[in-house]
């Protein structure tokens, strides 16, 4: 049985409209009309695998984003398996695509990575990115999902400089039932982190979100800011934060891998939340991201409902971008 036909029968079986694979599934839905188009496109032109079909299949990847680096490892690890496997139709090369992007995303990761959210401690998550990607509703939709696993989750206003931010995640804490600690606009977000780590400890509450400021165009002032924010964390409950997620823009394509490179250099992110992948035909930044930078993806936003925040699985991503081929695998 083919790589996708395992993945249609394996998610297939999970009906219900909200699953996850189906969330995937509509989640992706402009990166697969644009991708499955292309592909069988490629596919109905070259009945057999020559080299002109890989450069034309490389032209493809690198259109839906999946970048330059990952789209050669790709091709390589595409030729030697089709030579391997002796296959003569082109038919066949997508099943093969498919089991490699997953074998890409993976690596030597058996599972999908999961939040470091630990029981009998008070769990630090710290939010990175720059304004306009989505980070506070990130935080808000995170809430409601902890939440709803019956953890207790307190939120930290540590974005003090942009207009309306404080105001905004209040918004969130009313939605979700979940309390905000906050200062005045203009405070000094260190402040407001130590504020709310104390708030945290008396409470003792299961996890403490935090958001910061994202003005990339103050670089160096942002950076030292998010460091001074990680200390005064750290000195207050040890080797914390638990997680550095970046949130990331998927409809802002390369530029995203910009903003995960400049990230990842000045702090330690532990994972990436990538927001609007739904908004975007480009959903191979996904594999760029985790290939490149070696920064594995935790979440991604499907949707704009409270429970379109899900958790990142390889094969549930691509089931979603394949998912319009595999009814001819």
């Amino acid at each position: 049985m083919s790589f996708l036909k395992k993945l249609k029968e394996k998610f297939t079986q999970q009906q219900e409209p909200d699953s996850s694979p189906e969330k995937f599934k509509d989640g992706l839905t402009k990166t697969r009309v644009s991708f499955s188009e292309r592909v069988n496109n490629l596919v109905a032109r070259y009945r057999k695998v020559d080299e002109e079909f890989f450069e034309e299949l490389e032209e493809v990847l690198i259109g839906a984003d999946v970048g330059v680096s990952t789209v050669m490892e790709l091709i390589d690890e595409l030729k030697t398996e089709v030579k391997r496997r002796n296959i003569q139709d082109s038919k066949d090369v997508r099943s093969v695509i498919s089991e490699k992007l997953v074998d890409i995303y993976q690596g030597e990761d058996a599972e999908s990575p999961k939040l470091d959210i630990q029981e009998g401690r008070l769990n630090v998550v710290l939010f990175v990115g720059v304004n306009g990607v989505g980070k506070t509703t990130t935080i808000g939709k995170l809430a409601h999902k902890l939440k709803s696993e019956g953890k207790s989750v307190l939120l930290a206003a540590g974005d003090t400089f942009r207009a309306g931010a404080i105001e905004q995640l209040e918004v969130w804490g009313e939605r979700t039932g979940v309390d905000v600690i906050k200062q005045s606009a203009g405070s000094d977000p260190a402040a407001v982190m130590f504020d709310a780590v104390q708030a945290a400890k008396a409470r003792k509450v299961d996890v403490l979100l935090c958001d910061t400021a994202g003005r990339l165009q103050n670089k160096v002032n942002l950076m030292k800011e998010l460091e001074k924010v990680k200390r005064v964390i750290e000195r207050e409950i040890p080797f914390a934060p638990h997680e550095v997620l970046l949130v990331l823009d998927a409809t802002t394509g390369q530029n995203a891998m910009v903003q995960a490179k400049q990230f990842s250099q000045a702090t330690d992110v532990s994972g990436i939340v990538l927001t609007k992948l739904d908004g975007t035909a480009k959903g191979g930044i996904v594999l760029a991201i985790r290939n490149e930078l070696s920064i594995p993806v935790k979440f991604v936003g499907l949707g704009e409902k409270m429970d379109d925040l899900q958790e990142f699985d390889a094969e549930q991503y691509v089931y979603g971008l394949f998912a319009d081929l595999v009814e001819e695998a």
